[in-house]
Formats: structure tokens, sequence, C-alpha cells
């Protein structure tokens, strides 16, 4: 009987071969198996056609992943900025309502990136759309002379840790380098969460839900550079703590 405990990830979709394909990037997929000693199990982004309750019983945490695309401004009452071609609504309509399944059953979810900004608008908040274009904010998107692998293992700027969540029980308190490829970021807050870092030009970056066992997101990569940074390492640790309890 096996008895690693399994980890959900929901797909992005993208063409494949003349038809929409439902895809998760390997560097997500290694992490739950190196740093959780989990087993990743992947979600095809099917919408309402899935109902979480009849995959409970088989999972015990979600990791909500990065992507390409842009969750849809329409889910958080804000015009469009950008062309469709940056949109995955399969992905909106399979992530969204999944997160609130997990928020109402304390189901333990990791979020990052994309997932990151979903959770904090599943809960009420808004997202800026470019942050780049925002005045004193630095330029968050990916580093256009980097490709691949070096992407994420560059050092963009730092979180500065915010104390009374779970960086201050996992004893992380001081600034860490991390990297950054993303245009959008929070804007307002979501309702009850807590801000467990920020970035350097106050930019939030890193968000929890006080109470839950773990529902905690980043809007870093740490599945990019957990090989060379602790904290992003230690966040997969601590979440696989948590499924394993």
């Amino acid at each position: 009987m096996n008895t690693k405990p399994i980890i959900l990830i929901p797909c992005n979709t993208t063409p494949y071969s003349g038809a929409a394909g439902h895809v998760v990037r390997e560097s997500y997929v290694n992490s739950v198996v190196n740093y959780i000693g989990a087993l990743p199990l992947l979600l095809p982004a099917l919408g309402n056609k899935i109902n979480p309750d009849d995959l409970s019983e088989n999972i015990n945490g979600i990791l909500l992943t990065g992507a390409t695309s842009h969750l849809a401004p329409s889910c958080y009452g804000a015009t469009q900025s950008f062309e469709d071609e940056k949109l995955d609504p399969a992905r909106d309509a399979t992530t969204l309502p999944l997160i609130r399944w997990a928020l109402d059953r304390d189901m333990p979810l990791l979020a990052i990136c994309r997932g990151f900004q979903e959770l904090n608008v599943i809960t009420g908040g808004t997202l800026h759309q470019a942050v780049h274009d925002i005045p004193g904010k630095i330029d968050h998107r990916a580093d256009p002379l980097l490709k691949g692998e070096e992407l994420y293992l560059k050092r963009a700027h730092k979180i500065v840790p915010q104390s009374g969540g779970l960086f201050d029980k996992w004893g992380i308190k001081e600034d860490f380098p991390v990297n950054t490829i993303h245009e959008h970021g929070i804007d307002k807050l979501g309702k009850g969460l807590h801000v467990e870092g920020i970035s350097e030009d106050d930019l939030i970056e890193a968000i929890s839900v006080p109470g839950k066992k773990f529902i905690f997101g980043v809007q870093w990569h740490p599945e990019g550079d957990a090989a060379v940074n602790p904290v992003s390492r230690q966040i997969f640790e601590e979440f696989g703590k948590v499924v394993r309890s």
C-alpha cells in the first residue's frame, strides 16, 4: 500500500497538435517529488465538469502553478488591458472553484505566481495588470536576456518577511532574494489574507490564510530556485509536513 501523499496540480491549456492540450511545467512536478516527497496528480482544466468532492478522499493537498496566461480581469471586476490570447478561461473555471473548495474544507494549498493571484482574487482582492507601469515599482517581468532555467535562478529582488504569520512560525525573519517573472500583481488584498512578505518596492509577494492548516501563496517561483534558495525549498518542505500529517 502506498503511503505517499498525493498532490493535485491543475493544468493549464495550450494548443497541442491542432487541439487543446492540458499541461504543467515539469519543474512543478519535480518539486512535488523531490521536496515534498509526494506523488503529483495532474488535473485537466475541465471547469465544472470536475467535482472536487469526487477527488477529496484521494488527495492530500493542492499545488497551483504559474502560467504564461493571465487570470481574466472580469473575475475581479476590472476592464481587461491586454489581448485575449493571454487568457486561459478553462484554467480560470477550474482553479477558482477549486480554491474556494479548498478554503471551505481546509485542504492544504500552495499557490504559486498565477495561483497566488487567483487566491487573492477568490478572497475578494484585485490585481494590477501591469506592475511595471506603476510609478515606484520595479519591472517584475522576466529578464529578456535570459532564457530557460536562467530566468528562475536570477536573484531579481529581495523579499522582506512580515511578522505574525507562517514565516514567523518557520523562523524566516531575514530578507532573502528571489526570482521574478510576472506582469500582474496584487493591488487590493483579499479579505482575511495575511501578508507574509513584500518586495523591496512594497509589492505583496507572499500571503497566507490564518487559522487554516496550510493556505499559502507566493508571487515568485520557488519551484525554479529551490535547489539554491533555502527559503523556497523550506516552503515546499513545510507544505510536505502538513500534507503528511
